[in-house]
């Protein structure tokens, strides 16, 4: 199975509970932002998340009540740089204690000593390291030498150890589809259990002109669509395609709850026009039926999979074809 079988599971049967419940719009992935705090400056971040004081982190009952306030099956631990949190390892537990499943986001640099041999591995535990290209470009990218090479050793490291360690890509402006399907190649190689393609949205403001627009996007991912069946990808089919420009989707900004030392982040994970103290305030505070309609220009040249893939998953019942495809893909990837 291209996911665990626990996970898959786990996210029908929250679909499922909450169809039952009359829900039309509930969390799939709860994105929790420990610390704004990093150890890189990459030029495609914003300020905001590489300059965050540590101790203005959240506390670890305030990450456990989003955690619980959220309801979202899938907790993505990110930030900042979220191994730099120093109660990652009493995180960690209490998500797992919650049955959450966990994709721990790093650039990998700190995983040798403040996760191998100090968390161990766990059903519920996906090591994500992030790598947008091979050693010149994602070294660029990081502005930084050197992290390429330590991402790869962390990478290998995490396989030998048991961890279930996954990647995620951001295509860039520049990005030489080429290069992508070089370092998926090298990924395969390596044994790792899936990698994670989204383009890149200049959704808020960086220093360096490095985001695609909406044809760009297209015209990448169209190529991309070529090669893609030939790796364990975890970006869905029909995701793909709508990133080529092939089929068209609604946005489902309320799939992916953000939470920050700022607060409850709206619209969406992307886009923070209002920070909200309460998951309730948060809830009832964004007008879903605006940002679901894609008509602000924030949204224009937006195909993130955290907006999109829900709606993948929503318009599903509608087309018996996609139903198989999407669970052929699962079961045999």
């Amino acid at each position: 199975m291209r996911f665990p079988a626990h996970v898959t599971v786990g996210m029908i049967g929250h679909q499922l509970r909450n169809l039952a419940r009359g829900r039309r719009r509930y969390p799939f992935v709860l994105m929790l932002e420990p610390l704004y705090t990093c150890n890189l400056a990459c030029v495609g971040c914003a300020t905001e998340r590489h300059t965050g004081a540590l101790e203005d982190r959240l506390s670890l009952e305030a990450c456990l009540r989003a955690v619980d306030d959220s309801g979202a099956p899938m907790v993505s631990l990110c930030g900042g740089e979220p191994t730099i949190y120093p109660e990652l390892r009493e995180l960690l537990d209490g998500i797992v204690q919650r049955r959450r499943h966990i994709y721990l986001c790093t650039n990998g640099l700190l995983l040798d000593t403040k996760v191998y041999g100090v968390i161990p591995p766990h059903k519920r535990l996906s090591i994500n390291v992030h790598l947008d290209g091979m050693r010149a470009t994602h070294d660029m990218v990081c502005a930084r030498n050197g992290v390429f090479d330590k991402a790869i050793e962390m990478i290998r490291e995490g396989k030998r150890l048991g961890y279930r360690v996954i990647t995620n890509t951001t295509v860039f402006k520049d990005t030489e589809v080429e290069e992508v399907e070089e370092l998926f190649r090298m990924l395969q190689d390596l044994g790792v259990d899936g990698m994670l393609l989204s383009p890149g949205y200049q959704y808020e403001s960086v220093e360096r002109d490095i985001f695609l627009t909406r044809s760009d996007t297209q015209s990448k991912f169209q190529k991309i669509l070529g090669f893609s069946r030939n790796f364990r990808l975890q970006s869905s089919p029909m995701f793909l395609e709508f990133a080529a420009g092939m089929r068209d989707y609604r946005c489902s900004p309320w799939s992916t709850v953000t939470y920050t030392p700022r607060g409850w982040k709206g619209p969406c994970y992307l886009i923070g026009k209002q920070y909200f103290e309460t998951f309730a305030e948060f809830w009832e505070g964004v007008d879903w039926d605006y940002w679901e309609s894609r008509q602000d220009r924030l949204c224009q040249n937006c195909s993130m999979h955290s907006g999109f893939e829900a709606s993948v998953v929503k318009e599903l019942g509608k087309s018996p074809r996609d139903m198989v495809r999407m669970a052929a893909w699962n079961l045999l990837g």
